[in-house]
């Protein structure tokens, strides 16, 4: 959707496209309350501004949205077509399939959670190298990337919402 159908668009409907970015209601109000954009920048700036007040709640349910890395998502949600889509990279064989079920069974026995990367663009072998980097992370630190992780893919998504997936790419490059 370009620009004038995100700023003309029913709030219901743009809630249910924030919710699918990301499932956190006060950072899609904030995003609904910043309308109308002048441009689409400005919409990722303020969203960028309000996913630096996720509470450790909000990621908790954020992260509910998200399947374990390695896992296909299943259903029609668009949700589950972007999940697909960000981790088409981590195809994997299946050594690295075994590998990365086991790391994620120890990261979610060591931090309670899924373990969330914003997979878009990476390999299998690199998700891997952070998993097993961020398993040495203390929880608080662990804490802080699972949330900078989940303001990357809910900015991503909200780029490619706004038509502008390529550019946020090279900005994070």
């Amino acid at each position: 959707m370009d620009l004038e159908d995100f700023n003309s668009a029913p709030e219901a409907d743009i809630r249910a496209t924030l919710l699918a970015c990301c499932d956190v209601r006060s950072w899609s109000d904030a995003v609904i309350d910043g309308r109308p954009y002048v441009n689409a920048s400005d919409a990722l700036q303020v969203a960028g501004t309000a996913a630096l007040e996720f509470s450790p709640s909000d990621v908790d349910r954020a992260l509910a949205a998200h399947p374990r890395i390695g896992e296909r998502a299943t259903g029609a949600s668009t949700e589950a077509a972007w999940s697909r889509r960000e981790q088409s990279g981590v195809a994997t064989d299946t050594e690295t399939q075994a590998a990365l079920l086991a790391g994620n069974g120890a990261y979610e026995q060591r931090f309670d959670r899924v373990f969330l990367i914003n997979a878009a663009g990476l390999d299998a072998t690199t998700v891997l190298a952070e998993l097993h980097r961020r398993l040495e992370n203390t929880p608080d630190a662990e804490a802080a990337e699972v949330a900078h992780e989940l303001r990357g893919i809910a900015l991503r998504r909200l780029a490619r919402v706004l038509e502008l997936e390529d550019e946020l790419a090279e900005e994070q490059s």
